[in-house]
């Protein structure tokens, strides 16, 4: 054995550069590789191809190597030249394990005094691992092998468990895609260099790694091949040759070439490493082997080879590393920024609901006044936009009600054209809710005469008892109250759907929905069963009550009516006496020249005088319909404004800043804040997995940092 300062080995790596070795295993052991791809040699090969036999000639670690058993887990094997020797091994479970598995297999960590003890110690991290003949048989966790001492490289590589043809007795089908997935999944890593071991015992076209390694590194870039068990070859066969040609990289090209190793028989017994490496040397210093440059033959020069392929591929990579980890950090730290402060104490949860109530009562009152500026809103053309401008939609609403009350709110709608159908009185009486029914002036006079004789009290004759009006207002606002009704429901829904918006917009989702079923529901229930008590309460007036009014609007009205209707009524008696087309309009602004001719104008003004001559039950009946006319356009101009004001603005509007203040944060019960503001425990593990990868990438970004630019030197 060369002692450390005569060693060339010892001169391949700077001081930086083995920094830079270690700073990259440590960042493994933190787990950053659950996040970002670590530079690495990873050694894979068919099973019984020899991976360990190899590994244990170079690393002088002893594995087990029994033809009989097999890698059963990935192992990492770290290695550094260091003047005092040491061992450890340690367990790094897969992301996978919750997180009680991988508490217990990172409390697996033993240091070795003697590493012939490691084969043993090895069959106990299967244990742990929970292989067995009875359990699993593979698993995804790491084996963490760490040694140090004067001999060793510095190197560190990752075996994986050999690929398997096909099911056996104790490898079922399952076994056997489970290592290949798990294999893929190390080589298709772009930053991982594939030590692809072949044994010269098989036909290598039949090995399946070459075939992995070819769909993972189609260029073959970054795969280094390695013959195994050349010594099972026959001299001069054309086997032998055609594994000559291989290791010449002529059969199967990899940019790094092929590498020749002798391994030593499992079967022959004990053997030290000296002898090993002197059997090698001798074996490749004869025969048709000698043809290669020794660079590429034996475990010797493959310790340097392996190391400084390890080391520029590190270097190579930095920059590129460096700048995907920095990449993952600022997602992480959006990711969490997403989810908010913690929220795991009632201190914190309130402060939360302090927050939202601020916010909530903001968005409110710049809504409900119109002043649409903040970011919340989006817009106005778009359907959520308008949903959020609750004071133009409320607007519109009472727009639309007064509309549709003005336009269906009548039973009758009582007309002076002969094209209506007649109707009978019990027809009138009958006309149905919720519709306008078009009757004919005459037709609804009788009827009102009807109602006259039916509500007599003690009026003289040739009057009518002020109840009669009372009477027809409730059969003509009749629909007043399933509109309003409707209006008062569907301005309420609006306002809901705006306030829903509104706790989305502040809130993250989990607190949303709480809040929404925990505060908002629970009051905007309160607040429809007050705006339909309200509208009960307006409705009553004009349902139980006799007309009244001090309105002079009243009186303006009636006056328009009875002129109105006089006008037609002296209009048609005059075009019957001078026999005038019906179809003129003797109200409009033309000038009438009559002809003398023997007109008797005493007759026409006894006719004037005489145009309410209908009786006067009839005229009592018609004065009924002109009040009733000019008392229900007063009370429906009242009754739209009581419902937009009273209703919809003091019972809904104005209340609902009320609805999440910082008043009914203070007053909420702790129970009650933590159902709305607890962290849900799917946010609380993500936000730990979230802190623990901030972390982890913060210390690959600074570590990263101090390496970018380092060059290889060193032979």
């Amino acid at each position: 054995m060369l002692a450390l300062e005569d060693d060339p080995m010892s001169k391949l790596c700077s001081e930086d550069q083995l920094q830079l070795l270690n700073a990259v295993d440590k960042l493994r052991a933190q787990g950053i590789s659950n996040y970002v791809s670590l530079p690495q040699i990873i050694v894979v090969g068919d099973q019984s191809s020899g991976k360990s036999s190899v590994l244990e000639a170079i690393s002088g670690v002893s594995f087990p190597i029994k033809s009989n058993l097999c890698t059963r887990f990935p192992t990492e094997l770290i290695l550094r030249r260091t003047p005092l020797r040491s061992a450890r091994v340690s367990i790094v479970p897969h992301e996978e394990r919750s997180e009680s598995e991988q508490k217990a297999l990172r409390g697996f960590t033993q240091e070795l005094l003697d590493l012939d003890d490691l084969p043993e110690l090895i069959e106990d991290a299967k244990g742990a691992m929970g292989i067995s003949p009875h359990g699993k048989a593979f698993a995804k966790d790491i084996l963490r092998v760490e040694v140090t001492g004067p001999d060793r490289p510095h190197l560190t590589m990752v075996d994986l468990p050999g690929l398997i043809h096909s099911e056996t007795k104790n490898q079922s089908a399952s076994d056997v895609q489970l290592i290949q997935d798990v294999v893929q999944g190390y080589m298709k890593q772009s930053r991982c260099i594939i030590l692809a071991v072949i044994s010269a015992k098989n036909d290598f076209a039949n090995q399946i790694v070459l075939k992995l390694a070819r769909t993972a590194d189609p260029t073959g870039n970054r795969t280094l091949g390695v013959i195994t068990k050349p010594d099972t070859l026959t001299t001069g066969s054309a086997s032998e040759s055609l594994y000559l040609a291989l290791a010449r990289n002529q059969e199967v090209e990899f940019r790094l070439g092929w590498h020749v190793v002798k391994n030593m028989d499992s079967e022959k017994g004990a053997w030290t490493h000296g002898e090993r490496d002197a059997e090698e040397d001798k074996f490749f210093s004869q025969g048709i082997w000698s043809e290669l440059p020794p660079s590429s033959l034996g475990v010797g020069t493959f310790r340097g080879r392996l190391s400084k392929v390890l080391l520029g591929q590190i270097i190579a990579e930095l920059p590129g590393l460096l700048n995907e980890i920095d990449k993952k950090f600022s997602s992480c730290q959006k990711q969490l920024t997403s989810l908010g402060d913690p929220r795991a104490n009632s201190f914190d949860q309130r402060h939360y609901l302090f927050q939202l109530a601020e916010s909530f009562q903001a968005l409110v009152k710049s809504s409900v006044s119109g002043n649409y500026i903040d970011k919340f809103f989006k817009p106005a053309k778009t359907p959520i936009g308008y949903e959020q401008r609750i004071r133009a939609v409320v607007q519109n609403l009472n727009e639309d009600f007064a509309s549709g009350l003005s336009t269906l709110g009548h039973r009758w709608k009582v007309s002076d054209a002969l094209s209506a159908l007649p109707l009978s009185t019990v027809d009138v009486g009958n006309c149905p809710l919720g519709k306008v029914t078009k009757v004919r002036r005459e037709d609804f006079i009788s009827y009102v005469e009807y109602l006259q004789k039916r509500t007599r009290g003690r009026e003289l004759p040739g009057t009518f008892n002020p109840m009669l009006v009372a009477d027809l207002f409730l059969e003509q606002s009749g629909n007043w109250e399933a509109i309003a009704r409707a209006h008062v429901d569907t301005v309420w829904k609006a306002v809901n759907r705006f306030l829903e918006l509104v706790i989305a917009h502040i809130a993250d989702e989990s607190t949303a929905v709480a809040m929404h079923r925990e505060v908002v529901k629970p009051a905007m229930k309160q607040v429809l069963k007050d705006m339909r008590n309200k509208t009960t309460e307006l409705l009553l007036p004009h349902q139980n009550a006799h007309p009244i009014t001090y309105n002079d609007t009243f009186l303006e009205v009636l006056e328009k009516v009875r002129v109105k209707r006089r006008e037609k009524e002296f209009s048609d008696i005059v075009k019957d006496f001078f026999a005038i087309n019906s179809t003129q309009n003797l109200t409009s602004s033309a000038r009438w020249t009559l002809a003398q001719g023997g007109y008797d104008l005493g007759k026409l003004v006894k006719d004037l005088a005489n145009a309410e001559g209908m009786g006067m039950k009839r005229l009592a009946a018609t004065d009924a319909m002109d009040c009733l006319d000019a008392y229900y356009k007063v009370a429906l101009r009242r009754f739209i404004d009581d419902i937009s004001v009273q209703v919809i603005e003091e019972k809904l509007v104005n209340v609902l800043d009320n609805i999440l203040s910082p008043v009914s944060v203070y007053h909420m019960t702790p129970n009650l804040a933590a159902r709305i503001a607890g962290e849900p425990e799917d946010s609380r593990m993500e936000r730990a997995q979230l802190t623990k990868q901030l972390e982890v990438l913060a210390a690959g970004l600074e570590t990263c940092k101090r390496f970018v630019g380092l060059k290889l030197t060193g032979g």
